[in-house]
Parts: structure tokens; sequence; C-alpha cells
């Protein structure tokens, strides 16, 4: 029963995190040897937050201003590739997109690598802040041409670039990998199910976890209190650590207590409760919307009929929505979707997707 538990609570804590360890399989798209575009470390700031965010820009070699896209990475302390079991998703993309003619802007979040700031006292609000910011930078480009800018978010980048493109008319258009169209809450249970299920886990042992994430959560929805919140979790924990042989228990109460601690949270929290139908129902600008049809962290039966019905309130007459079969929440040719297969698929992102987002941004802006 405890390795579920501690599945479950690291589920609900960030099932997106940095994978730290180093990778032993073959990265075969990653850029290696002399590049064809230039390359530069740049950095900016976030003025009313204090925050220097430090990237790289890569810019095509054309002679004329081009379009521009700035990358919004997943939930977790992401490093401006996105690296993330091994692999380097934002590094790949960035490399593929600059050799098709498009500027392409990725960024260390705030608190991470070279960029300043709390990463841990942060929401997704102020991670959408930061983007603004960025999108101000691009505008001061003279390689970038400032009526093309978008944005390509993925996951919880997938929340927060509706989040931007409603508050700014500087971004042009935007693009959805695996972005949410429910709730966090929504999206915890779903994922619980669809990754315990691709796991191997009985269907009574998935209910009882998510009875278990049902209780915590409970917790996090209905104290906004973080102190009282976190003696109510401790109770759960300790009525969870009692059921266990008492060799067990100190190592278990070690893991769980961590990851209690990470949902209690302020970014946690948001996301949590936070609604994306709130930015989605007023996007007008072309949107691309894409999923894997085996991803188990932002099911696409779920999220994509929510987003396609939300654009339609919009009044949105460019948009397009595309699940691709056979891929995983990072955009992988899979087995079954599950994490475990992660790390261990040389791919990073299927060539099949990366065309359509170069094709895509290319027909749009030149259209503009």
């Amino acid at each position: 029963m405890i390795k579920q538990l501690l599945t479950a609570l690291s589920l609900l804590a960030a099932t997106n995190k940095l994978h730290k360890e180093d990778a032993v399989f073959l990265r075969p798209q990653e850029p290696k040897g002399a590049i064809l575009y230039h390359e530069e470390e740049v950095e900016y700031s976030n003025v009313r937050a204090g925050v220097t965010l430090s990237g790289t820009l890569t810019l095509p070699r054309l002679g004329n201003p081009s379009p521009a896209v700035l990358l919004i990475a997943g939930s977790g302390p992401n490093d401006r590739d996105e690296t993330v079991f091994g692999h380097k998703p934002f590094l790949v993309l960035a490399d593929h997109l600059t050799r098709q003619g498009i500027a392409v802007l990725r960024v260390d979040k705030r608190g991470v690598g070279q960029s300043t700031g709390d990463y841990d006292l942060a929401t997704s609000q102020d991670f959408a802040d930061d983007v603004l910011a960025g999108v101000e930078y691009l505008k001061t480009r003279i390689e970038v041409d400032r009526d093309q800018i978008g944005l390509i978010g993925h996951s919880e980048g997938g929340l927060i670039a509706p989040m931007v493109a409603v508050k700014s008319n500087d971004v042009a258009f935007i693009v959805l990998m695996a972005g949410a169209g429910v709730t966090g809450e929504t999206t915890v249970y779903a994922q619980e199910t669809l990754i315990s299920r691709a796991m191997g886990v009985a269907e009574q042992q998935i209910s009882h976890q998510i009875d278990f994430q049902k209780e915590v959560l409970s917790v996090i929805i209905n104290e906004p209190d973080l102190e009282k919140a976190d003696i109510l979790l401790r109770e759960i924990i300790a009525k969870q650590l009692v059921k266990l042989p008492e060799e067990e228990q100190q190592a278990s109460a070690d893991v769980m207590e961590a990851q209690a601690k990470r949902i209690n949270s302020k970014w946690f929290r948001y996301y949590l409760t936070y609604d994306p139908i709130t930015s989605l129902k007023y996007l007008k600008i072309p949107v691309l919307v894409i999923n894997g049809e085996l991803d188990c962290q932002v099911f696409p039966k779920l999220n994509l009929p929510i987003i396609d019905k939300a654009l339609k309130e919009a009044g949105n007459q460019n948009y397009k929505i595309i699940e691709f079969p056979k891929l995983n929440h990072f955009f992988q040719t899979c087995e079954s979707g599950s994490i475990l297969e992660y790390g261990k698929i040389e791919e990073t992102i299927a060539p099949v997707v990366l065309d359509t987002l170069s094709d895509w941004i290319l027909e749009t802006t030149r259209s503009r």
C-alpha cells in the first residue's frame, strides 16, 4: 500500500518535476557541431517582480526580421532547455524552428539556472508575468518582426500562454502543447488514474489512491492557512504510517512529508483551482492545440473537447486541434504513455510534431 500512496503524493506534487539523473540513452535529435543560425545568451528583467531572466535567443540568418516564439516550460524548476528525464525538448524544438526561419527565446525559470528570483514562492501567474517581460524583450530586437511574436507552451506552459495572450496585444499567436482545459484538481485525478493504469496498477488500488488524493486535496482547497493545512496533512500521513511495519515508517514518513510540503505550496494551491477556460474563452488570435494520444498527464479525450468548445465560444476563427497517435506527454513515440518510458525513449520530440509546429507558424505568420 505504501508504494501506491507515495506514487499518489508524487503525482500530486509535480509529475513533471526535473529529472536529474544522467541520461544513459542516445539523444540523436540534439544539435551537434556547427549550427546554421546565430545563438546568443541574453538577459532581461521583470521589473515589477525584481527578477532577471536569463536565456538563449536563436536567430535565423535571414537578413530580415523574422517571426519569433518564446517557449514556456511545464511544471517544475525547469531550465531553458526544459531538461527532463535526460531529454532537452526545448533545445531540440529551438534548433528545428530556428532552422526553419523562426527566432526562438528559451529561458531559465525564475530562481533556476542563471535567472534570479525565488522559484518556490512563485505561482503560474508569476510565471505569466515573466513571460510578458520576455515578449517585451523580443520587441526590442531588430532581428524580430514585432508583429509576429508568438508563444509555445508545454503542459503548465500551455496554461500560461493563454493567460499572457489575453493580457498582451503583442502576442500574435500561441501553440498549446499538452495544455489543459480543466482545473488542476481534475487533472490530478485523471493523471493518477491513467498513469497507474499504464504502470499496471489494479483498478481497486487506483480507487483507493483517488480516495487518498481527495482527502489530501480537500485540505489544500478548504484550509487557506498554510500552517493549519500542514498540521492536517501530517495527521492524514500519520494515519497511513501506522498501517506500515515499524521498520518502514521513518523512511516512508520522510518521503511523504516532503511531498506533502510541496503540495501545500503557493504554486500548487493556485494550480489546483485555476480554470484555464478563464483565459481560453477570450482568445481570438490564431491557436494551435496539440496532444499525444497516449498522454497520461494531460489526457486528450478529457481536455481537447473543452478547449475546442471554449475557442468556439470565443468566436475564434483561426484555430486548429490535432491529436497525434502513439505519442506521450512529451510528444515522443511510445508504447503505453507511462512515465517510466520517458527516459528510455531516444526520440525527444517526434519529427511529425516538429514539422507541424514550424509549418503552422510559418503559414500563420505569412498570412497576417
